[in-house]
């Protein structure tokens, strides 16, 4: 069913885990999307066909989010292709390596940041001018719970979210009056590639063996947490700008 009256949706990190969720959940409610990738190819590939078999248009832009310029040849080229943008999910994040501050580098620090945060900054000046000109705008960042739980040994991370809400914010407030929503959603931990990893680095194999001890019986899934962009996107959320919204099953 089309209930986005054709808009299109660029999503960041839209190859896989929650991006690849948000792209889909997007689609199935008419909107045509964009998704980046960093290197998976193969992937974004094969979630553009999943788009496409939804009855959408699609296609796949490589870019390192957090450089300025690949950002800038990214939406030149889905302005290009797709004339608009009415909506950014900014998706796309890295872990950091779970070490202390003292034992963490300036490498890792300005890497981690760049890509949530100042990626987010170069993204939103981009889309924005296109955005204005559309009968309606969102802005959707994937946070993380991190930044209100700003657990020990994760300083990059808490530090790169801590940052992109606070842009979210400002943001909201600056564009309200062009009828551009912005918003967040801050999930705990999800099943995806990255939440894997964290859990065998506390010594859990297999992920799955934490669903009886989760909220609801299950940790969270990327569907869950599409499902909240969606509705931010949708008509239903015509009132809704500055929030963060926890999809954590009750913390």
């Amino acid at each position: 069913m089309d209930r986005s009256g054709g808009r299109i949706a660029l999503v960041t990190g839209g190859s896989r885990g929650i991006g690849r969720a948000c792209a889909l959940a997007l689609a199935a409610d008419g909107f045509d999307v964009a998704i980046n990738y960093r290197r998976d190819g193969d992937a974004a590939a094969e979630t553009v066909r999943a788009l496409e078999a939804l009855g959408r248009r699609a296609r796949s832009y490589p870019a390192s989010v957090e450089s300025a310029q690949e950002d800038a040849a990214m939406v030149d080229a889905v302005l290009e292709d797709f004339g608009a943008i009415d909506t950014l999910v900014h998706s796309a994040g890295i872990a950091s390596r779970g070490h202390d501050v003292v034992h963490t580098g300036p490498e890792e620090l300005e890497r981690v940041i760049a890509v949530h945060a100042l990626g987010a900054h170069h993204l939103c000046r981009l889309v924005l001018p296109s955005m204005r000109t559309r009968p309606r705008g969102d802005v959707v960042f994937v946070s993380s719970v991190a930044a209100r739980m700003l657990a020990a040994n994760g300083a990059p991370y808490n530090m790169a979210k801590a940052a992109l809400e606070a842009l979210a914010m400002t943001l909201a407030k600056e564009e309200r009056h062009n009828g551009i929503h912005v918003n967040v959603v801050a999930p705990g931990l999800v099943v995806t590639e990255m939440g894997r990893r964290l859990v065998r680095a506390i010594g859990v194999d297999d992920i799955s063996t934490m669903d009886a001890n989760a909220p609801f019986g299950r940790v969270c899934r990327p569907e869950d947490v599409a499902s909240v962009v969606r509705f931010l996107c949708s008509d239903g959320a015509g009132y809704l700008t500055g929030q963060v919204i926890a999809v954590d099953g009750g913390g």
